[in-house]
Parts: structure tokens; sequence; C-alpha cells
């Protein structure tokens, strides 16, 4: 490694103006946005953070001391998988066929220079690569002054995606090459699926408070449950966003998860930083306008979402309590918002039930990983060989929900609220029915990551919810 004009360089082969030809200039290119899909500072900053937390005091120090030994200190303290990073593999590919045809590349970019030289090493193109060191950070004017001294103005051509800084330095080369041409109003749709919609379909579970206190007619308490239910999955879309973050290496090796829009480069990194506290307070705000109680559950909820997918989804069997306990906050945030408690008969169904389908998760996840790995195949702290150990608690725990089922249906609770309450025993078959369906379509290989989005595409699951629904109503 040595300097130039101040900044370090470090070169596979020297590369200078004698020695190239005037017909074809270098071509420099830069990393982020660039040659892949995201930023190496967030990615780093992130997999610092979740393996050493206590490095987020540290941070403003090192800050302190210039982003040059920002960049320095956190790129020393990670190690990320680049093979698995989201490229911009068209590009690259063009990136090989002009090296095979004898064009001198350059990489040059604002990242540690530790990591960009990870990037060069895996790819095998580069002559020469210019990095941020220790002192210097190689962004903007810095990086145009030194490709300046290095090639002469107008002495080479810039490939970037178009950030401020990328201006800069197109304002010295003789071309401007514009990688990242993604249009911008796509980015809200990417958005959108980012905050998984889909997914507040759970969030009906606030509604079953007022619908087992037989109150649906109450439109004041209505209103109530619904904004519930729209502040209650603003603070889940932000919990799903901080879940796709701390789990970005993992999803780029999963077969599905891989297209999350943050694991396939797709959405920028910052988007989540700026979008996750927005909603979270959006939601807690818009829950004070149904009870003062809501915005506390919310913040309860979303802290816990936050606990279970920094720490506690790697640890068996602790993952799938929190994951039935998420469920069952939401049948809480609803008795929040319009002041009906839920009866312990509510409680202990919920918690066994979806104690089962949280089950029914971590055992799919090793199946679809069965296909991938082999018999060495793994899904988070569960070895395959625990997947019969899964089902059996699983369906041992749905069972336990039919019986709480049964026995709240023969108690002198169920008789009081249901004029025809033996029309109730026909619950007990259909959710059998129900959960047991579940439990072979997951053994079989067949479930979804959630067996709730599941229920919602499944034609034997969406008649048996149907069913179940219309006995309760024909009970009343």
């Amino acid at each position: 490694m040595r300097t130039v004009g101040g900044k370090p360089v470090t070169e596979s082969s020297a590369i200078n103006g004698a020695e190239r030809g005037l017909a074809q200039l270098p071509l420099v290119v830069d990393l982020d946005g660039t040659l892949i899909k995201t930023d190496l500072l967030l990615e780093s900053l992130l997999v610092l953070l979740r393996k050493q937390p206590l490095c987020v005091f540290l941070l403003p120090l090192w800050m302190a001391r210039g982003k040059a030994w920002f960049k320095h200190q956190i790129a020393r303290r990670v190690s990320l998988d680049i093979a698995a990073l989201p490229w911009r593999t068209e590009f690259v590919d063009d990136l090989k066929r002009q090296r095979g045809e004898g064009r001198s590349l350059v990489l040059a970019t604002g990242s540690d220079m530790s990591l960009a030289l990870q990037v060069a090493d895996r790819l095998n193109l580069f002559d020469l690569v210019l990095a941020t060191g220790a002192t210097a950070n190689l962004c903007g004017e810095t990086k145009r002054d030194l490709l300046v001294s290095r090639f002469g103005e107008k002495g080479f051509d810039y490939a970037a995606g178009g950030s401020r800084d990328d201006r800069v330095v197109w304002r010295s080369a003789r071309k401007a090459v514009l990688v990242n041409q993604e249009a911008r109003a796509g980015k809200a749709a990417v958005l959108l699926k980012a905050l998984r919609p889909l997914h507040w379909f759970k969030n009906l579970l606030v509604f079953v408070p007022v619908f087992a206190a037989h109150r649906s007619h109450e439109i004041a308490l209505l209103e109530k449950s619904l904004l519930a239910f729209v502040a209650l999955g603003l603070c889940a879309s932000g919990g799903y966003l901080y879940n796709d973050l701390i789990d970005l290496d993992a999803d780029r090796h999963h077969p599905r998860k891989k297209f999350r829009p943050f694991a396939a480069g797709d959405l920028p990194l910052s988007y989540a930083l700026v979008t996750i506290p927005a909603l979270v307070v959006a939601g807690c705000m818009l829950g004070a306008g149904a009870s003062p109680l809501l915005p506390v559950m919310l913040a309860g909820y979303f802290a816990l979402s936050a606990i279970y997918s920094l720490h506690v989804k790697k640890v068996a069997i602790l993952d799938v309590l929190f994951l039935a306990g998420l469920y069952t906050i939401r049948i809480m945030a609803g008795s929040a918002a319009v002041g009906i408690w839920s009866s312990h008969w509510l409680l202990a169904f919920s918690t066994f039930l979806f104690f089962s389908l949280a089950l029914v998760k971590r055992y799919g996840e090793l199946a679809i990983m069965k296909r991938i790995d082999g018999e060495a195949a793994k899904a988070r702290s569960y070895e395959l060989s625990d997947a019969e150990l899964l089902a059996m608690m699983g369906v041992a725990s749905g069972y336990l929900a039919v019986l709480v089922l049964a026995l709240y249906i023969a108690s002198d609770k169920a008789h009081t609220l249901y004029a025809q309450r033996g029309l109730l025993w026909f619950l007990c078959p259909l959710l059998l029915y129900w959960i047991s369906h579940v439990w072979l379509t997951a053994h079989r290989g067949r479930m979804h990551d959630d067996p709730v989005v599941f229920a919602m595409s499944d034609q034997a699951s969406r008649i048996l919810i149907f069913l179940m629904v219309l006995t309760a109503l024909l009970a009343l």
C-alpha cells in the first residue's frame, strides 16, 4: 500500500498514462449502489450493532475523529459475506466483457479499504483499488482530486449510481456512466411490499374482545377497534422492517426470503432507518385516539418484537413462545382499546393455538431447508433431527386449544352468552380438522413461511374458517 496525493492507494498492477492507449481510457467504477445494490457502510454498521450492541456508545466518538476513522473502526470489527451481497449482475458481466477486451478497470470507493479489497478479490477484475483509509474519506471532491491527479482531467470514464458525490466526479470524467437507473417512483411500491400489508390480517385479532363480548353492535367500540387495527399494523410493519435489517444475512441464504426488498437490494437500507421510527411514532399517536393505554401496549409490542428479532429468535423454544405471545398481545391490544378485558378462557385458548402455529412456522422452515441442505439442514437454532419433536409439541398444543374450547363450551360462561350453545360443539371437530390439516401440509413441506398467511391462500383453510365463524354466529 502507498499513497498518492496523501490518499491511500492499493495497487495490484501499476497503471499510468504512458502505458495505456489514449483510445481506451480506464473505466473507474464506484462500489456502493453501483457494483452492488446496497451500501457497505450501513451493512457493516448493522452487523456490528447486532453482534456488539454496546458499540453504539462508541459511534459518536469514532465519528468525532472523522468519517474515515468511523468507517475504519466499523470495518475492522465486522466480517461480511461478500458473496451473498446483492450484486448488479448485468453490470458485472459487462465489466468482465470489457476486461476481456483489454480495458483497464479501477475500483474507486468511499468504503473502507479492507472491504474494497474483499470485493476486488471476489471479482478479480480490477487493476487498481482506491478506497477510504483510516484518515482520508474517498468521497466527492477527494475522490475526484485523486482520480484527476492519477489520470488527468477527462482522462478516465466514471461509472456510478448517480449520487451527489458521483456528480462531482463526473464533471472531471470524460464520460459519465449511470448504472443505477431504477425509477424512484417504483420505490414506493417496493417499500409497501416491505411493510408486508398482507400480514395485517393477523391484526384482526384486535376485534376479538368486542366480538367475544357480543358487543359488536356498538359503533363506538368498533371505531376504537379499527383505530387499534391500523395503529397495530403500523407498529407491526415497523417491526417487520427492523426484522429484515437484522436478518439480512440469513434472508440472503433463504430460497424465498432472499427476494425481500432489503435482502435483494431493491430498497436502500437507509429507507428502513427513517421509516421504522416514523411508523412506530405514527402508530402510537393513532392508538392514543382509542385509549391512553393503547400506546403503551403498542410500544411494548414493538419492543418485544425487536428483542425477538435481535436475540430471542436464536434461542430454541423461547423463540416460539415469543411468537405465540406476540399473537396474544394483539388480542390484549384490542382489549386495551375498548376497555373489555379478555377472559381466562380466551387467553388460554389463544396461547395454546398460537404456540402450535409458531411451531408450524419453525417446522416448515426446517422442511424447506432440508430440500436445500439435505440431512445437514438447520433453521435458526433448530436442527433437522428436532423436526419430529417440534411436530409432537405443535400438534399437542393445537389439540390442547381444542380441549380448552370444549371446556369453555361446557362452562356456565358459554351458557349465558349463547342461546344455541349446542351448536358450538361443531367448532371442535372443525378446529381439529384445521389444525391437523395445517400440520399435515407442513409435514409434506408445503407450508408457507407464516401459517396465518398460508390460511388466507389455502382453500381448505378458508372453508373451515368460514364454517367456524358461521357456526359461532348461528349459536348466538
